[in-house]
């Protein structure tokens, strides 16, 4: 049971990430990360590009049969800001589970617009089925997981096969795809930031997520904050799970009740867990498909 001046110190910091640009994770919580927890592989590259790179977190638990189960992570930003190194809480949260985690950088507009970041997020997710073995992840079963505009490109990667596609796979080889608070249907699009993303007015309808959710898919995780305030949750994750159950997909979706668009992630933080059992619920998803 948490004492109260935990729960007062734990609610600051939840606040001071409220008070930040939507999807920006703070520095206090990657300040609180405790030493020793994770072999860090920093700056590996995916692609040429200097956003095409990506970091290593490794699980210091016994490696499980096969090795242990892999996520990718791509973090949010409207597709206009956002670098890996802000969500090393992330990376520390889920090796400190037994769970290989690589968080990816990946082109911002106005460098690229859509597609091109989703080719990008393709190379990253090429590069952790070829390469997790190297580093003790079973290339048997990878997760590609996002928050935000991140969870967008995660669903992207899992429901639409042009983007894997110019790698040479397919989403078959995924063994879930995991997606919080994420913008899935999002047209007209209202953010100013995101419509030249998606060359407003000319936003290409097979954009959206949603329009590629009536085939059969593998497993999806959909969480979101029940009161978030950013990124519609009926709309969007509501919405796309329903289409996807009526499409024979088994899906497991999340409420989460006292956490908003931005302390869903920063819920993974040590100090934050409290406030959502968002970690707790991922790792089952994850590992209820691996049986780690």
């Amino acid at each position: 049971m948490k004492t109260r001046r935990q729960m007062l110190f734990s609610s600051g910091l939840a606040a001071s990430a409220l008070a930040l640009t939507a999807c920006s994770p703070t520095r206090a919580l990657n300040a609180l990360l405790p030493a020793g927890t994770h072999p860090l592989t920093p700056d590996l590259a995916y692609g040429s590009d200097p956003r095409q790179r990506l970091d290593i977190y490794q699980p210091t638990s016994p490696s499980p049969p096969g090795g242990h189960p892999v996520v990718l992570f791509f973090y949010g930003g409207s597709w206009n800001s956002g670098e890996r190194a802000g969500y090393r809480f992330i990376g520390e949260a889920l090796a400190s589970r037994g769970v290989l985690t690589l968080v990816a950088d990946y082109r911002l507009y106005p460098q690229v617009r859509y597609p091109d970041f989703l080719v990008d997020c393709a190379g990253a997710l090429a590069f952790a089925l070829r390469e997790a073995p190297r580093f003790g992840g079973n290339a048997e079963h990878v997760f590609v997981m996002g928050h935000s505009a991140g969870a967008y490109n995660a669903a992207m990667l899992a429901l639409d096969g042009r983007w894997l596609a110019t790698q040479g796979l397919a989403p078959e080889r995924l063994a879930g795809w995991i997606g919080l608070a994420g913008p899935y249907d999002f047209v007209p699009i209202v953010n100013p930031d995101v419509r030249p993303v998606f060359h407003h007015p000319n936003v290409p309808p097979d954009s959206q997520p949603i329009r590629h959710a009536d085939q059969h898919a593998v497993r999806s995780f959909l969480g979101a904050a029940r009161d978030d305030a950013v990124v519609n949750p009926q709309r969007n994750t509501a919405r796309l799970a329903e289409r996807l159950r009526r499409a024979g997909t088994d899906v497991s979706l999340r409420w989460y009740e006292r956490v908003g668009h931005v302390s869903l992630l920063g819920a993974f933080a040590r100090p934050l867990r409290w406030l959502a059992p968002v970690l707790d619920d991922v790792e089952a998803f994850i590992k209820t498909e691996t049986g780690s």
